[in-house]
């Protein structure tokens, strides 16, 4: 990867000797390998770790964890996106701590991944790994590709949003969620 970083910078005609070039190809390939391509190494199962017996007495009242802040690049450009992603289930067998929500959505986020196919990803794996009923992923992004090159909307803020089981119905626990999360619908 270091090797392919020095060929495009040569080949954008850079002076590979300045200072601050010398070392960027090993930077920029420890940064890819480490920051950005490494949900690849991962599975669901890994980082949602251990899971927890459905709590005694649960009524199987909907989780909701917001804002997650994560970091993505997207695969056409390859340039940045950045947001939150706000994550529901429904217990199902197993429930999860919060934290391995978070790392969930790094896991994926952390691949050459369409903003629409991490909040499938998340949603999918969430309902298969936690046997759960009904699960959600809403994103909230910050694309580059859109707001730096081509139409250069600045302030544009992309959604996403992924359904699985009962929260594919436009039901009371949907409308639960959208409540949680602020937005009437």
């Amino acid at each position: 990867m270091a090797a392919a970083v020095k060929a495009f910078l040569h080949a954008a005609g850079l002076p590979l000797q300045d200072a601050n070039l010398v070392d960027t190809p090993q930077r920029v390939a420890d940064a890819w390998c480490r920051d950005f391509l490494d949900g690849y190494a991962k599975t669901p199962e890994e980082v949602l770790g251990k899971t927890f017996p459905m709590p005694r007495g649960s009524s199987r009242e909907l989780v909701v964890v917001t804002n997650l802040r994560f970091h993505s690049m997207c695969p056409h450009h390859l340039l940045p996106v950045t947001g939150v992603a706000h994550v529901a289930y429904v217990p199902g067998k197993q429930v999860a701590g919060f934290g391995r929500l978070s790392a969930l959505v790094d896991c994926y986020a952390h691949r050459l991944i369409l903003q629409e196919d991490l909040a499938r990803e998340v949603a999918s794996s969430l309902a298969r790994v936690l046997g759960s009923p009904g699960t959600a992923c809403v994103i909230e992004a910050e694309q580059a590709c859109l707001r730096m090159r081509g139409a250069q909307q600045r302030d544009a803020i992309t959604h996403a949003e992924a359904y699985e089981g009962v929260l594919r119905q436009d039901g009371a626990l949907r409308r639960e969620l959208w409540a949680r999360l602020g937005a009437r619908r």
